[in-house]
Order: structure tokens, then sequence, then C-alpha cells
């Protein structure tokens, strides 16, 4: 997980979700993302608790509100088929990330940035691939970016509580998808 991810909605549209007064410093106004293919970086559950590399950031928590996100699957002709993975009834997706950003009283720095958290899939999710991002609802987002969250609280719900298979829905696409630099509506069409 997750090989791309979409975020074609406006901002507003996931931050009203969670009903989450001043949640961000918006920088793209109203007008929808536009983004079918988004290249994320990813970091395993089981090492950023107490790995050594993300230990620095463990306690900037936020959340990557995407629409779908992609995987490809080996197929029968020796090529990788991608797939679309999103929430069944179409809503927000809210991955669990770390990272770390300019702030009022911090200058940007190289290593400014987020990784998304993966753990293994489950149920059928498994036969698309064997990671999938950490997705919380919006009740247990809000408690994930609640800074009085402790520490332990917040690894226990990476580990426990993010959303079964159940929730989603996944179909073939295009293989265009492949290409970080293709963009489109047509990306997550799904196909026979």
């Amino acid at each position: 997980m997750c090989g791309r991810l979409s975020q074609y909605r406006g901002i507003h549209d996931f931050v009203a979700v969670l009903s989450t007064p001043d949640a961000l410093l918006n920088h793209v106004g109203d007008a929808p993302l536009n983004r079918y293919n988004a290249a994320p970086i990813n970091a395993r559950v089981e090492k950023v608790a107490h790995g050594p590399f993300f230990r620095a950031i463990w306690r900037h928590r936020l959340i990557v509100p995407v629409d779908n996100w992609f995987e490809w699957v080996d197929a029968a002709d020796n090529t990788r088929q991608p797939w679309l993975i999103r929430r069944a009834d179409r809503s927000a997706v809210f991955c669990a990330a770390i990272g770390q950003f300019p702030t009022a009283d911090r200058e940007p720095r190289d290593d400014d940035g987020f990784v998304i958290i993966t753990a293994d899939s489950k149920g059928g999710m498994l036969d698309i691939h064997d990671r999938r991002p950490v997705v919380f609802s919006a009740a247990l987002a809000n408690e994930w970016l609640d800074p009085a969250t402790p520490g332990e609280r917040a690894e226990q719900m990476l580990l426990f509580e993010g959303e079964g298979s159940e929730m989603f829905e996944w179909h073939k696409v295009d293989k265009a998808v492949g290409n970080a630099r293709n963009q489109g509506a047509s990306l997550i069409t799904a196909i026979p």
C-alpha cells in the first residue's frame, strides 16, 4: 500500500466530515483538488511508534484524506493490473499518517513531509495487496488528531481500530494509472 492515491474533492469536503473548525491552514481554496494519481510515501505500522527513523515525528499525527487508492496485482499475462479501492459508501477515506510541517514559529525544512501508515490487509482485500492504509472513521480520526490522545492509545488505534475490508469496494482500472503524470477522472473508471 498504497501505490497511488486520489484526492479529487475540495479540501473543505474532507474537513467538513470531521467537523473540526480551523482544522488546517488552507492555501488551495474551495476548488476541487483534482489529483487523480498522486504518489504517496508509506510507513509500516510495526515501525512508526518505536522505530528510530520515525521516532522524531511519531507525536505529529495527521490525517491524509483521500477519495481512493490504487494497488497492483500480478495478472496471468505477466503484467500488473491496477485496482482502485474506495469506501463502499463513497465517503472520504481518512488515512492515519505522521509528519512534520512548517509552522508559524518554524521555517520549512528539507525533511518536512508525511508518511501514510500501513497495516496488513485482511479479508477480501488481501487478494488485492498484502498491505493497506490504516483508515479511521471520522470519530477515530478526530481522536487520532487530538493532541491529548496519549501515544499508547494512538498506537492501539493503529493496531486494532482501523476500518475493515467490509467497508471498501474495489475494481480494475486502466493501466494508465501506472504513470503518475497521467491525471483525470478516466483513471478511476472501472474496466471489465
